[in-house]
C-alpha cells in the first residue's frame, strides 16, 4: 500500500465525525444552568489502581535504598559526634544517615499534630452546623 492510495474502497462512503453538538450532549437542569456530559474513555484506557502505585513506591523505594548504601559505603571516614554531653565515634555517612531519620521523624510528629488540630476543629465545625 503507498500513501497515495486511499484507506476506503472506492465502492464505500467515509461518514463524517459527530459535530461537536452530537458529541457532548447537552441536558438542561433548569432555566440558568445547562450540564455538559464529557464523553467516557474507551475501555482500552488503562487505569492507576492501588497495586500499580504500590508497585512504583516499592521501586522508587528500593532505588532510594540502594543510593543510601552506596552513600554510606563511599563516606567511612570515622567522627567523633557530641549532642547532650555525649561524644561518640561514628562512619560521616551513618552519622548523616541517622540525622536524615532524625529529621524525618520530626517532620512526622509535627505533621500528625497538625492533623489532629485539623481533624479536631473540623469535627467541631460539623458538629456546630448541625445546631
Amino acid at each position: 500500500m503507498s500513501s497515495s492510495e486511499p484507506l476506503v474502497p472506492p465502492n464505500q462512503s467515509i461518514e463524517p465525525l459527530p459535530s461537536e453538538a452530537e458529541a457532548l450532549p447537552v441536558e438542561p437542569i433548569d432555566d440558568k444552568h445547562e450540564t455538559i456530559k464529557a464523553p467516557m474513555p474507551p475501555d482500552e484506557a488503562k487505569k492507576l489502581t492501588r497495586a500499580g502505585a504500590l508497585w512504583t513506591a516499592l521501586a522508587g523505594g528500593f532505588v532510594v535504598l540502594v543510593l543510601l548504601l552506596v552513600f554510606i559505603m563511599q563516606n567511612t571516614d570515622t567522627t567523633t559526634v557530641h549532642m547532650f554531653g555525649w561524644a561518640w565515634q561514628l562512619p560521616v555517612g551513618v552519622a548523616l544517615l541517622l540525622g536524615a531519620i532524625a529529621g524525618g521523624l520530626l517532620t512526622f510528629l509535627v505533621g500528625t499534630v497538625r492533623i489532629l488540630q485539623l481533624r479536631r476543629a473540623a469535627k467541631k465545625n460539623y458538629k456546630a452546623a448541625l445546631r
